[in-house]
């Protein structure tokens, strides 16, 4: 999965937007009921931002999985369980459940892009602030996080 954070406010182009990997530590699907559930361990989150200097992609992952954002040392797995897939063909599905985050369960809908036997992909827009997480501010607010953050996703289905 990847989480794409933009930025916004007076003086945005001093700031940047981020690129985060969030590899899927464990998964399920169920073809009967076609439910899905997904783990993410927080921890593994890494910003990719190929602008950026190591350094400042670490200063990036570090305030991302601190006390401010993540907070990965409370709240180490971040989860979607559905609770119904509705599938309308491939390029129109959408799958309806709940995403824990921050230690707080809210409803998501992921629109899923493609979906056959093996694998399927989307995206889902998240708000921050809908989990209890306030976005970052620097420079008095003329600089910070947006509250949406968009996901991405392509999942590959193993046999279990």
């Amino acid at each position: 999965m990847t989480v794409h954070v933009s930025k916004h406010g007076m003086f945005a182009f001093l700031g940047d937007d981020h690129v985060i990997e969030a590899p899927i530590s464990s998964g399920s699907y169920d073809s009967d009921a076609q439910t899905v559930d997904i783990a993410v361990d927080a921890a593994k989150l890494r910003v990719v931002d190929p602008k950026l200097a190591p350094q400042k992609r670490d200063d990036v992952a570090n305030n991302m999985a601190g006390p401010q954002v993540l907070d990965v040392a409370r709240f180490p797995t971040i989860r979607f369980a559905s609770k119904q897939a509705v599938f309308a063909g491939a390029n129109r599905s959408k799958i309806e459940g709940e995403l824990t985050l921050h230690g707080e369960t809210h409803p998501v809908t992921l629109q899923v892009a493609k979906i056959d036997e093996e694998h399927f992909s989307g995206s889902a827009t998240i708000r921050q602030t809908a989990f209890g997480i306030t976005p970052i501010r620097v420079a008095g607010g003329t600089i910070s996080v947006e509250d949406a953050v968009n996901v991405d996703f392509e999942i590959v289905l193993a046999p279990s």
